[in-house]
């Protein structure tokens, strides 16, 4: 059986992809970054997108959003975070067919390309790679997908949650709520503003480069505008000493970034402040909550170990995705690549 695959660059119109949409959100191998408002906020941060979809029939059985980045005026690279997507309960023959056909049009867009293409790298939430995957290598660089991460079951009671944290967790969640520590919602200007500052401050404490203002100014507004995430706030005694910025999709509830205040340290803000995240995504019909990174156990030390130590007192799984893999079509290219960015 052959897929037919129908494309759509990147010029096309993002509303069109409302059936690519609806397909992902019913997986639960994609994330929220092969949607269409995903790909429309980094068309406004400067990327170039195109992609394609495969049916089998009326269905669709999978595809790949491509985002196009140049980092030269003659030279560009491809990227595909959160794919490419295929049917988790495909047989792997099926699967390989799906990739090998987003493969295909990824190939056929490079050899219509002005521009030189030095490499593709794909990000796809896989726990392992296929064995038909081939060419590609794993990556040391850091496109902004963590691959080790942290999930929490929303599915039992909400009293089931509680008992399978880490007893330290559970019981500051209960010194928060003592203390009158309270949780609110606020994606207003002001709100905006507020994250920012407390992001920030987190960011220089723990010695991270952290993402621009921009960045958020631009992704905000998108995520509030189509009902996709929110900013959560734990305040005490009126000063705001926690964020996070949470993204909504399918089954899952993203914690994407945040941070807290070193004020009040004692009151156990963030503890509280994630919980409560927990009972709103519950009261959404979400069914998992995805802490979205953490180091791995073991792993050197880093700005990210405390961070992930405050995590993994939610209880939940570890959930372990591929590398990051990239093909290089250019080598010249893939080197001048790599000493851009790392300057």
């Amino acid at each position: 059986m052959g897929y037919e695959a129908s494309a759509e660059q990147h010029t096309v119109e993002l509303d069109k992809w409302e059936a690519w949409d609806d397909f992902l959100e019913t997986k639960t191998n994609t994330g929220f970054r092969q949607s269409s408002w995903y790909t429309a906020f980094k068309a406004a941060r400067g990327w170039k997108h195109f992609g394609t979809v495969l049916r089998d029939g009326e269905a669709i059985v999978g595809g790949a959003m491509v985002l196009e980045r140049s980092f030269t005026p003659e030279k560009c690279y491809y990227y595909v975070p959160d794919g490419p997507v295929f049917l988790e309960d495909d047989s792997s023959a099926e699967q390989e067919q799906v990739f090998r056909a987003v493969m295909d049009f990824v190939e056929r867009k490079r050899q219509s390309e002005q521009k030189a293409v030095s490499h593709l790298s794909i990000e796809p939430r896989w726990e392992h790679v296929p064995s038909f995957v081939r060419g590609f290598r794993e990556s040391s660089h850091y496109y902004g997908s963590p691959r080790d991460t942290h999930c929490i079951d929303l599915i039992p009671p909400e009293i089931a949650i509680l008992a399978q944290m880490k007893p330290k967790g559970r019981y500051n969640i209960g010194v928060a709520r003592r203390l009158g520590v309270s949780v609110v919602e606020d994606v207003s200007p002001q709100g905006i503003e507020d994250f920012l500052k407390i992001y920030r401050e987190t960011c220089d404490r723990k010695g991270l480069h952290g993402l621009s203002p921009g960045y958020f100014h631009t992704l905000i507004p998108v995520l509030s505008a189509s009902e996709r995430g929110s900013i959560f706030f734990a305040e005490y005694q009126g000063t705001r000493v926690a964020t996070a910025l949470v993204v909504y999709f399918g089954r899952t509830a993203t914690y994407y970034h945040g941070g807290s205040r070193a004020i009040h340290r004692n009151v156990m803000a963030p503890y509280l402040l994630h919980f409560e995240i927990m009972r709103k995504a519950r009261t959404l019909g979400l069914q998992l909550y995805d802490l979205f990174g953490v180091t791995p156990q073991g792993g050197p030390c880093d700005g990210w170990t405390d961070i992930s130590m405050f995590k993994r007192k939610f209880g939940g799984r570890e959930l372990r995705l591929v590398p990051t893999l990239e093909y290089i079509y250019d080598p010249v290219a893939y080197k001048e690549w790599e000493a851009i960015e790392e300057e």
